[in-house]
């Protein structure tokens, strides 16, 4: 059991297991990384980068989703000017800060850092969101450490109470993680705030997001911060929807982070409405698809009917009708029968040049290329029952 100090007041907190997990997403606010008034700090941040670096080392996959950037870039012209408070001179200060706000991350990790500024309109636009998702997948890839933001200095609409436990329940889809985590300065979620109701208790699990439950959120605690839990309740809505379930804990407590790395949770877990797989192969079944498809030949067919596989173009015979890059589109055999669905890499246009070539030939024939597969087996659902594997159609 842990127990955290609240000023006048205590909580305990018992452990429960975490949901087993491959691939995260850690959203940190800003009222862990910057000190009143002076900047950046690595205080709490270095501890939660340990536990990264432990995650890693256990062949665990970690995205950051980090404030700080407005935070960082106020302390830094404080001394040259006055923020206004407007929209533009927080962009402003968001632009000035994200070069300090990386710096603190790489000087915590000894992995390569690489920065991915995001806004939502990237993630809404379908294409986009494909190019995110596959920047995101081959940095994973090589070992690199993702710190994700939002991209202030651009944003309009998004710049707003909020957007980074949004922004981290969206990318937690977008990379198919298993789990969501919120480090913030709040140890879980109460029946009350706390801070004015000295009956609060700590709620160490949370079934379902009722209407009741949104209604124990507060505001931010924190004048670095723009979040409150009311949005971190929203992040984990959105969560739970991809079938992924959030947790949340203070990242304030060492013990607490350290507890993370053997499985152990001293905070609130938000279940999922139902498992990551579930909830996705659902949607690749059941969402409307583009009224193009496209056809395979017998040897795909089987190897899709056999396993979890990603489509190649050399199982590809060529495309019936028209669609998109991001477009859901069906699969279907020489003769005709509705193999698999799934979301293409590429358009049309593009996999009729492509059938039949090995995925090595790709540059060379479109002269770019957005990945190996036509249709990724994270994203394809077959018509049966598919067996885990890994192995590749068409290659």
């Amino acid at each position: 059991m842990v127990v955290i100090d609240m000023g006048n007041k205590r909580a305990d907190l018992p452990g429960q297991n975490l949901p087993r997990w491959r691939r995260a997403v850690l959203k940190v606010g800003s009222n862990l990384l910057a000190a009143d008034g002076g900047g950046l700090t690595p205080r709490y941040a270095e501890a939660l980068a340990g536990f990264m670096a432990a995650s890693h080392a256990d062949g665990r996959q970690v995205v950051l989703v980090s404030s700080g950037a407005v935070a960082a870039g106020r302390a830094l012209l404080r001394l040259h000017a006055t923020d206004s408070g407007g929209l533009a001179a927080r962009q402003a200060l968001a632009a000035l800060g994200q070069a300090p706000m990386i710096a603190l991350w790489q000087s915590l990790s000894d992995r390569p850092v690489a920065q991915v500024l995001l806004t939502h309109d990237d993630l809404r636009n379908r294409r986009r969101y494909l190019n995110a998702r596959a920047t995101l997948r081959e940095l994973l890839q090589l070992g690199v450490l993702p710190v994700i933001n939002e991209n202030d200095t651009v944003s309009v609409d998004e710049l707003k109470l909020g957007d980074n436990d949004n922004l981290a329940a969206i990318v937690a889809a977008l990379v198919d993680a298993d789990l969501l985590l919120i480090a913030s300065d709040v140890d879980a979620l109460y029946s009350a705030d706390p801070r004015r109701d000295p009956t609060a208790v700590p709620i160490a699990k949370v079934a379902e997001l009722t209407a009741e439950i949104l209604a124990m959120a507060g505001d931010s605690g924190s004048a670095a911060g723009t979040g409150g839990m009311r949005t971190k309740l929203q992040a984990a809505a959105k969560a739970a929807a991809a079938g992924i379930p959030t947790v949340l804990f203070s990242g304030r407590e060492t013990a607490t982070v350290q507890a993370l790395q053997h499985g152990q949770l001293h905070g609130t877990l938000i279940a999922a409405a139902s498992s990551r797989m579930l909830a996705r192969k659902y949607w690749l079944r059941h969402a409307p698809a583009a009224p193009g498809r496209i056809r395979i030949d017998a040897g795909a067919a089987r190897a899709l009917a056999g396993g979890r596989v990603s489509l190649l173009p050399g199982g590809v015979l060529g495309t019936d009708g028209e669609f998109h890059r991001g477009d859901l589109v069906e699969i279907i055999d020489d003769a005709g029968a509705s193999v698999a669905r799934g979301l293409t890499q590429y358009g049309a246009a593009e996999v009729r040049r492509l059938a039949g070539r090995h995925s090595r030939e790709i540059d060379c024939v479109l002269g770019y290329s957005y990945g190996d597969e036509v249709i990724h087996r994270d994203d394809l659902i077959t018509m049966g029952t598919p067996v885990p594997s890994g192995q590749e159609i068409g290659a």
